[in-house]
């Protein structure tokens, strides 16, 4: 079952985690005295491990791959040092886990439940950051994630994500891709063939405005349509 929840949360960090962050500018070490960091400080650390994140999709060389998941483990770990509890700081740490398991899969259902806990405390606190990101990464990993007794996984749980996530973002076509997997998960097919055209129409339209993510949006949606991966 680990290669399962190691999939989970591949698809929860690599495909799910919307649009790229600013890059930070001079992003602060961890070893700063006590007292002395800021939330500017905790918002850098959270927009550089998201953005290693990012690049991990496009990197395929192990070494470089290595360093990155470091890069956002240290930066998410770094982020809660500084500002414990606060939003990005949770959502941050749960991307950067996911791909340390995409990693380092015979590790993966322990960060399981971490990750449950962080992507809630976030939508708790700021449901829209990341164009409702919390819950839509929370419904990939309860739709994929293997269930009770062995990991959190929860069709049901899912959808009421996704739809949350919709509701704070429809035009977002991400929002839309994560909706299609848990209505199929619930056993809606025609629902979930709807939301998966939606998804692809937003792609299109992101992809004309100039959204350099769109294209991967409208690659999964297409290949979503053509017959999903079971």
């Amino acid at each position: 079952m680990t290669r399962v929840a190691a999939a989970a949360l591949l698809a929860v960090a690599a495909g799910c985690a919307g649009r790229q962050p600013a890059p930070a500018t001079g992003p602060p070490g961890l070893s700063q005295p006590p007292g002395t960091a800021s939330p500017a400080d905790a918002a850098a650390l959270a927009d550089r491990a998201r953005a290693a994140v990012r690049r991990l999709e496009h990197e395929d060389h192990g070494p470089a791959r290595e360093a990155l998941v470091a890069e956002a483990v240290e930066a998410g770990r770094g982020c809660q040092a500084v500002a414990p509890g606060m939003a990005s700081c949770d959502y941050a740490l749960a991307l950067a886990l996911g791909v340390e398991a995409r990693q380092h899969p015979s590790g993966a259902l322990p960060r399981l439940a971490e990750m449950v806990r962080l992507l809630r405390s976030a939508d708790g606190q700021e449901p829209r950051l990341d164009q409702g990101g919390p819950s839509r990464v929370l419904a990939i990993l309860l739709v994929r994630a293997p269930g009770w007794p062995l990991g959190p996984g929860d069709p049901e749980a899912a959808l009421e994500a996704a739809r949350r996530a919709v509701g704070l973002a429809p035009d977002f076509a991400p929002n839309q891709l994560a909706l299609a997997e848990a209505l199929r998960a619930s056993q809606d097919q025609a629902g979930a063939e709807d939301a998966a055209r939606r998804a692809v129409a937003l792609a299109r339209a992101a992809a004309a405005a100039g959204e350099p993510d769109a294209a991967g949006w409208l690659r999964d949606g297409e290949r979503w349509l053509a017959g999903p991966s079971r």
